[in-house]
């Protein structure tokens, strides 16, 4: 973190605000980011808030700053704490630096700098242009966390891969086939853990599976958090045959909110499928299989920012083999089922190493996170 002006405690409860703000826009932000703003008087007093929303337009400060007009407060002079770096650019909406040095601003607060290319450091420096003071790095870490998928996809053009696996001690993921009963559903954690995935579904924007899992547990795949979402959780499959049933729960409910990725050429049967309000993306295959990074790509291009995975052993494996997994959660229950249950992983092509993993308590299960690929740029300090 860099720095004008020493961090006071009042900046951190600016900040701290700010992000509260922000999380109010998961769900109904993307494809842009999740944002937040606070803005203060000269004399520290509270002027104006806002957060973004994407059909709303109005960026975060945008919406502090008509906040505070419509107050009859006067946030000339103060300071403004934000979630994420000024725009500097014109995209859907005017920039947001020329707002703030219209207003008078005389200090900027950003918690970390913006990961798009074509701004990366230009709002901050437009504001010092306009010599208003700034500082940034405050509350780094959550402001980060809170827009993963944004830095991920404005940079690369593809989601990023957040893999949630819910395991027992010995890492299985589901009985012996033998010990299933049809398509009935063997809960591996408890009701708490089960909410958290639900709140991951509802901070995501696509979620996918493969076809054996559809196969052998006939799952849903639908948004139950109760969250608002701008557009519907995209369900998508990944289906080298079109094996997907058409009596499936996912076919029966589609509104074109299921996408299979595939490289069958059986046209009737996509045809089928396709009747029924299902999407079916046909790929060329490499090695025989569905090309997940091309997939990844074709999911960049329909702006989905975050996908969560909820797969079976070979898609796990899959993802961390190809180094295409960029988080990975897990939920482990404690419980042990043995080598003859479904293993999380099969066997892979090389050791893969984890960093630090946050780890909390869900109910009687435990809750581990690990962030493979950071989707941040290396050199986004101010």
């Amino acid at each position: 973190m860099t720095a004008s002006d020493p961090i006071t405690d009042l900046d951190l409860h600016g900040m701290r605000r700010a992000l509260e703000l922000a999380r109010r826009g998961i769900g109904v932000t993307s494809p842009n980011p999740a944002v937040g703003c606070v803005l203060l008087d000269r004399g520290g007093q509270l002027a104006g808030e806002g957060w973004h929303e994407y059909d709303l337009r109005d960026h975060a400060e945008i919406m502090a700053l008509k906040a505070a007009r419509a107050a009859g407060k006067d946030p000339r002079g103060g300071t403004a704490y934000i979630t994420l770096e000024p725009c500097s650019i014109t995209g859907r909406t005017p920039p947001c630096t020329n707002a703030l040095i219209e207003a008078g601003i005389a200090r900027v607060v950003a918690a970390t700098i913006d990961p798009n290319p074509a701004v990366a450091g230009g709002g901050l420096n437009a504001l010092r242009a306009a010599s208003i003071r700034t500082s940034v790095g405050v509350c780094q870490d959550e402001a980060r966390r809170l827009n993963e998928g944004f830095a991920c996809w404005i940079q690369h053009r593809r989601p990023f891969v957040l893999m949630k696996v819910a395991m027992t001690l010995d890492g299985r993921i589901a009985p012996p086939p033998e010990l299933r009963v049809g398509h009935a559903p063997y809960w591996i954690t408890g009701e708490a853990a089960r909410e958290a995935v639900q709140r991951l579904r509802g901070a995501c924007d696509a979620i996918l599976t493969g076809a054996g899992t559809v196969l052998a547990d006939d799952p849903l795949l639908t948004d139950r958090s109760g969250q608002r979402r701008r557009r519907p959780l995209l369900r998508v499959v990944l289906d080298s045959a079109l094996r997907i049933p058409l009596d499936s729960k996912l076919v029966q409910t589609a509104q074109n909110d299921v996408l299979v990725f595939t490289i069958s050429r059986d046209e009737a049967r996509a045809t089928e499928l396709r009747s029924r309000g299902v999407r079916v993306e046909v790929l060329e295959a490499e090695a025989g299989r569905v090309p997940i990074d091309k997939m990844l790509l074709k999911l960049g291009e329909e702006s989905v920012l975050t996908l969560l995975t909820e797969g079976g052993t070979r898609l796990n494996t899959a993802l961390v083999s190809a180094g295409l997994a960029d988080c990975m959660q897990l939920f482990v229950a404690p419980q042990i089922m043995g080598a003859g249950a479904v293993p999380a992983f099969g066997g892979m092509n090389q050791l893969v190493r984890m960093n630090e993993a946050e780890v909390a308590h869900c109910g009687a299960d435990l809750a581990l996170r690990w962030l493979l690929n950071d989707p941040w740029p290396k050199n986004s300090g101010q």
